[in-house]
């Protein structure tokens, strides 16, 4: 075989990734649940006020990004974000209600921070909760 056929073999087979920056993944509740025994990091985007309310998913690191006005200040939660996946090349997931500000924030991690893999839990606690999946109490929210 030549080297050139062995090269393009190769380059077809390995795995895709972005140019520019990681990959933001969406998962489904029974995915989050496999990372979370894998040991990846969860982090809770949303405000205190939902985490009173709704409580958390168990071992999830409450981490608000925008406020309830739509505000956020990016560098400082970055600077809180990077105690918890300070390693880009390790993968996250991040949740919120509905799947939107995961969405974004995702974006960010992956576009202009280089995080490689953040995945992102589509439609949120909303779809959590309504494949009976459990919540805990919130209790220094």
């Amino acid at each position: 075989m030549s080297k050139w056929l062995r090269a393009a073999i190769l380059a077809l087979t390995l795995p895709a990734a972005p140019v520019l920056g990681g990959e933001l993944i969406g998962i489904t509740p029974d995915e989050l649940e496999t990372l979370k025994v894998q040991g990846v990091p969860v982090v809770d985007v949303r405000t205190p006020e939902e985490w009173r309310k709704t409580g958390l998913i168990e071992g999830s690191k409450p981490l608000t990004f925008f406020d309830s006005k739509g505000a956020y200040d990016a560098a400082d939660w970055l600077r809180r974000f990077k105690a918890i996946a300070p390693d880009v090349a390790r993968p996250v997931v991040l949740v919120c209600r509905s799947g939107n500000r995961t969405a974004m924030v995702g974006k960010m991690l992956t576009q202009e921070l280089g995080y490689e893999r953040v995945y992102h839990l589509e439609k949120g606690l909303q779809v959590w909760s309504a494949e009976g999946h459990k919540l805990s109490p919130c209790g220094n929210c």
